[in-house]
């Protein structure tokens, strides 16, 4: 939210050091920087780990060897899901329990390759993890520039101590508690890419609203709903997202049940219960696809399909990998649950932080803190029930609220010159710590995943 215009310039230390005066080039920098050293940390970690999962594709493709040989490069990146993800997209669905990696992704990947291979270029395991790497690279990268200016609609930019929060949410996005996660064969870095972009395009839609423009506001509602969409066949959570429409949704019914219907409030909830179905299509497409593939034989069918609403999804989830409420709930994870639990308590505390800020007009930009706290809160609260916990610390990393929260703990908007407290320095410490030991442990293929 906006404050006054400062009385005296920030310090030149500020200026110099985080180039307020340009950041996307100082933030481009930083993050190609922090890459760099994370692939290092990762590609040259000594040996094949504890489990040579990876080796075995690699010489799958190429059995030209009596042993498995080292790896190095981006194949060192091929550790845990993206080991799934990367044999799915060369060799598609084949076992009924590889439905639990998001079909979006291995789609997305197998298009890709699908393009070197008819322009020519060589195929396989080596290729894929190349093109895997690659893209999460770029759309974590798009990520921050998208965070960037997601912040800016939401807390300004006028001031010194705007651009300061602006800039460090992104920045504290760069080293995310995902890590390594964010640089290999993954869909965190295209599930968060899709979400801080469908925000920023539902912010802007909002500012829209605000100066008249009611095209322009449709056009970014729906776009932003085909985003989430998208995400969602990614990452199942990005479905989460689909709250900022179900909230609207209600809003506008209750202006229309409360005030009578109006041309205006009537086009604008069409378009807005448009966008929620578009959203959920991007749970039902890949539903549906293996629907197809599993339930239209009449015989040898599945217990799933003959539930009232079939999923794959859930029933290989629950099946195969034993998620379920409380199942993870075990004396053998407590571990997991001491690591996950800093970012639980953030993300919960931050979901509090936004609901509890001042309220303002549902068309203005900052109430999409209150849009964003359910989700970001639901996604804690499932992760802490129902999922395997400890990937709490790479799927939060798609969700904006949480960077807002640190950032504005420690940078006093009111103050014309932007001062960093503890807070904020404590949390980056922690994080790149946290990076650097997590990179290490995931080049050698070595828990926590």
């Amino acid at each position: 939210m906006a404050s006054a215009q400062p009385t005296t310039r920030p310090s030149s230390l500020y200026a110099k050091l985080l180039r307020l005066d340009n950041p996307i080039r100082s933030l481009t920098v930083a993050f190609w920087l922090w890459k760099a050293v994370l692939y290092f940390v990762v590609a040259y970690c000594p040996g094949v780990g504890y489990d040579t999962s990876t080796s075995l594709i690699s010489y799958a493709a190429h059995p030209t060897s009596d042993h498995l040989e080292p790896l190095s490069g981006p194949l060192k990146f091929a550790r845990w899901d993206a080991i799934y993800f990367l044999d799915i997209a060369e060799k598609g669905y084949i076992y009924e329990q590889e439905w639990a990696f998001g079909w979006g992704y291995t789609k997305l990947l197998s298009l890709l390759v699908s393009g070197i291979q008819l322009s020519g270029g060589i195929t396989g395991p080596n290729t894929i993890a190349v093109v895997g790497v690659a893209l999460s690279h770029v759309a974590h990268y798009l990520s921050v520039l998208s965070l960037y200016r997601l912040s800016a609609n939401i807390f300004g930019h006028a001031t010194a101590a705007q651009h300061l929060i602006c800039f460090l949410s992104a920045a504290l996005h760069i080293i995310s508690p995902a890590g390594a996660f964010l640089s290999a064969p993954y869909g965190e870095s295209i599930v968060s890419f899709l979400n801080m972009t469908g925000f920023y395009l539902y912010s802007a839609s909002l500012i829209a609203e605000r100066n008249g423009a009611t095209g322009l506001r449709d056009f970014r509602v729906l776009t932003s709903a085909v985003l989430f969409a998208v995400a969602t066949m990614v990452r199942s959570n990005g479905v989460l997202s689909g709250f900022l429409f179900a909230y609207d949704a209600v809003v506008l019914a209750w202006k229309t049940l409360t005030k009578g219907p109006t041309m205006h409030n009537t086009i604008q909830l069409a378009v807005i219960i448009l966008g929620g179905c578009i959203v959920a299509s991007g749970m039902v497409i890949p539903q549906f696809l293996a629907y197809r593939m599993y339930c239209m034989s009449e015989t040898d069918l599945q217990p799933w399909c003959e539930w009232t609403v079939p999923s794959i999804y859930g029933w290989v989830q629950n099946h195969y990998w034993d998620v379920g409420f409380l199942r993870y709930w075990t004396i053998s994870n407590l571990p997991l649950f001491l690591l996950a639990g800093p970012m639980l308590a953030v993300l919960c505390r931050s979901a509090v932080w936004a609901l509890q800020s001042p309220s303002s007009s549902s068309t203005s930009p900052g109430s999409m803190l209150t849009r964003l706290a359910v989700p970001q809160g639901l996604l804690a609260v499932m992760a802490f029930t129902s999922y395997h916990v400890q990937i709490i610390n790479r799927i939060s990393s798609g969700y904006p609220l949480w960077y807002w929260f640190l950032v504005t703990s420690a940078v006093d908007t009111a103050s014309s010159t932007p001062k960093l407290s503890r807070t904020v320095v404590i949390a980056v410490y922690s994080m790149v710590a946290y990076a650097m030991i997590q990179a290490v442990l995931f080049g050698s293929f070595l828990p926590p995943a």
